[in-house]
């Protein structure tokens, strides 16, 4: 028996550090036809559901990972991964398809710009899936699209008629679609987490309260929405929080909020604490965004409470 099974996309990340002199504004300015130097390069996995499973693990739960890579080098770096974390891959799908892979564009101290191929992350079939093993008291779904999104809400039936938890975190390019494409998902959701982006384009609702209460009446139990290094802000129905980070030193933006997501969830799988729950995750996500790549710095369980601890984080509630 698991205590969580991520399902989601697995990718080999590469990151090409450029200069500051390619942004121009919000974007990025390169010459058609130029070759250009960049600065550094550096390759690392990454995926929202590999990198929720390490975070899941490390913080000592019995994780497994279920998504769909192709085969080759890049599968084989991500599944060596995986063992060394002690995240179960025997849920994987290894067919003739090409592994996710991501090139972010990064100039440090600011926000990245990604440039995500999906791969077989987008093919995840319900025969890929081997219902039998789906023993677990809880699934995490990252974002998943075409095929393996209609995987993901069949895995959502199955989990809501054996009574397992869900924790999901949809994407933006997924909101975009509409509550529609998502919806039976989230009628089954226990815990959702989102950024405030997020937050409002599926709620259509600004004010925070009102984004909370509008994502609580879609069927989530617990919702969650971070502001990046502003606020974040939580909702169990009963009662809505806030809490505040602390001012880091950026070095690279990547992984943030599935260190958030992942910490949130596990906190309160351990602990059944929002409060700790939320400053459990904050740590964790300041953790990595400190450091290169989206799973180098997630804290153990062990550390993790000590940094909870050591670095106080003051929580505002209000009774709703």
């Amino acid at each position: 028996m698991y205590d969580i099974i991520t399902v989601g996309s697995s990718t080999v990340d590469c990151f090409a550090h450029t200069d500051k002199s390619s942004v121009k504004g919000k974007y990025y300015s390169f010459p058609v036809g130029a070759k250009l130097l960049i600065e550094d390069l550096n390759f690392d996995t990454g995926g929202g559901g590999t990198n929720t499973a390490v975070a899941f693990s490390r913080l000592g739960l019995r994780t497994a990972y279920l998504g769909k890579m192709g085969k080759g080098t890049n599968s084989e770096r991500i599944t060596y991964m995986l063992r060394k974390e002690k995240v179960d891959d025997s849920l994987v799908s290894n067919k003739d398809a090409r592994t996710g892979f991501s090139v972010v564009l990064d100039a440090e101290k600011r926000d990245r710009t990604i440039l995500v191929y999906k791969g077989s992350n987008d093919d995840l079939r319900e025969d890929d899936v081997k219902w039998s093993k789906l023993k677990t008291k809880w699934f995490y779904f990252s974002s998943m699209m075409k095929k393996s999104l209609d995987t993901q809400k069949k895995i959502a039936e199955f989990a809501a008629d054996r009574e397992i938890n869900i924790a999901y975190n949809p994407s933006s390019y997924l909101i975009k679609k509409g509550v529609r494409k998502i919806k039976k998902i989230l009628a089954k959701t226990n815990v959702l987490v989102l950024n405030k982006e997020e937050a409002q384009m599926l709620s259509k609702k600004e004010n925070i309260i009102e984004v909370l209460q509008r994502l609580k009446d879609m069927g989530p139990e617990i919702v969650a929405v971070t502001d990046g290094a502003k606020s974040v802000f939580c909702s169990d129905g009963k009662n809505a929080y806030m809490a505040n980070p602390h001012k880091v030193r950026i070095k690279e933006t990547t992984g943030a909020g599935d260190a958030f997501a992942a910490s949130f969830v596990a906190a309160l799988i351990k602990k059944k604490d929002i409060e700790f729950a939320l400053r459990l995750g904050i740590i964790n996500a300041e953790s990595v965004i400190t450091h290169l790549g989206a799973k180098n710095n997630l804290l153990r369980w062990k550390d993790a409470k000590k940094e909870v601890q050591k670095r106080k984080i003051k929580i505002v509630k209000k009774e709703l």
